[in-house]
């Protein structure tokens, strides 16, 4: 029998999970990184659902293989190009002497993800090691709460870009966190989708839009209208990458069904997702403070703080580069 009572979710701030978080971005270019620290190391792992994924460091995450502890993730704008930003963060972190220990010295585990944002600003300027060595920089000079909005890897995402980038709209990153006793679990995002942001009771958030006509244009309906086509274009401008914090004690194998079940939160507020032109990804990163957590458990609470957080990546991003925001329209 089910107890009709409710469990306390306290919301926190996510930087109170333990790990430092850190962002640098190129307004003027439109494209940042935002970096994910754990000196000492923690349990890590990936599931990439969508099928144009820019990865960095994901085979080794693979349960079967054999590094166990990862010192840093990279979440990144600049397409491919942007994996260079972790270049900066493994300077950072050896300079720290931080990293796996191999007898000569001490190589850092840095695995990241690239979100594409070229067409949003200037193409030719994308996150390299300088950018990502200043956000190593912020993590460790944090005061307070972790920004949101135009900031980090959400500094040139959009969302709904069926229609290229005259109907779009601003994203951005986001962050959600919560506590329920000693467990704390919270999700990082940057949302830079191909299809539209949905709220629980099915309304458009943001997506694609007609800015003459004041109204959405939903992409679902604007897919099943190119039935008779073979393709849907060259719309490969897009990916969502997100990464789940927890202290709770996790193995590779657990921590990657921890990143599967995160993605319900993106299938709850983004439509469609993992598509063809997403390279949509998530990672999990755990630092085993908080040992025997049912992984269902963990799950269920996963899916929900990545659907808040990606509420917040829309609600706090900014009108930016031509594109209108949530908050321009309401």
């Amino acid at each position: 029998m089910i107890e009709n009572k409710e469990v306390a979710l306290n919301e926190i701030n996510i930087l109170d999970i333990g790990f430092a978080i850190g962002h640098a971005q190129n307004e003027q270019a439109a494209t940042g990184c935002t970096v994910i620290l754990h000196p000492k190391g923690a349990t890590a792992a990936v599931d990439v659902r969508g099928s144009a994924p820019a990865t960095r460091e994901t085979d080794l995450l693979d349960p079967i293989n054999t590094v166990e502890q990862v010192h840093a993730i990279v979440l990144s704008g600049g397409s491919a190009y942007g994996l260079a930003s972790a270049d900066g963060i493994m300077q950072y972190l050896e300079e720290q002497q931080i990293g796996f220990d191999v007898g000569v010295g001490k190589v850092p585990i840095v695995c990241g993800a690239c979100l594409f944002d070229l067409a949003v600003g200037e193409s030719h300027i994308r996150p390299d090691a300088k950018m990502g060595y200043q956000a190593c920089q912020a993590s460790v000079n944090l005061k307070g709460k972790l920004a949101c909005g135009n900031v980090g890897a959400g500094t040139g995402a959009s969302v709904g870009k069926c229609l290229g980038n005259d109907y779009a709209m601003k994203s951005g990153i986001g962050h959600y966190a919560v506590q329920i006793g000693p467990l704390k679990i919270g999700a990082i995002v940057a949302v830079n989708a191909f299809g539209d942001i949905y709220t629980p009771d099915n309304q458009v958030l943001a997506g694609c839009f007609d800015r003459k006509k004041n109204e959405f244009l939903p992409t679902d309906q604007w897919l099943s209208q190119q039935f008779e086509k073979n393709s849907i274009g060259f719309n490969r401008q897009n990916t969502t990458i997100g990464c789940i914090l927890t202290n709770a004690k996790l193995n590779k194998a657990q921590a990657k069904k921890l990143a599967s079940m995160a993605h319900d939160g993106y299938a709850r507020a983004i439509r469609p997702v993992h598509t063809s032109v997403d390279g949509d990804s998530i990672f999990t990163f755990a630092n085993g403070e908080v040992a025997d957590v049912a992984i269902d458990v963990l799950g269920n609470l996963a899916s929900q703080v990545m659907q808040q957080a990606i509420y917040v990546a829309i609600k706090q991003a900014k009108a930016a580069y031509g594109l209108p925001s949530y908050q321009t329209i309401q």
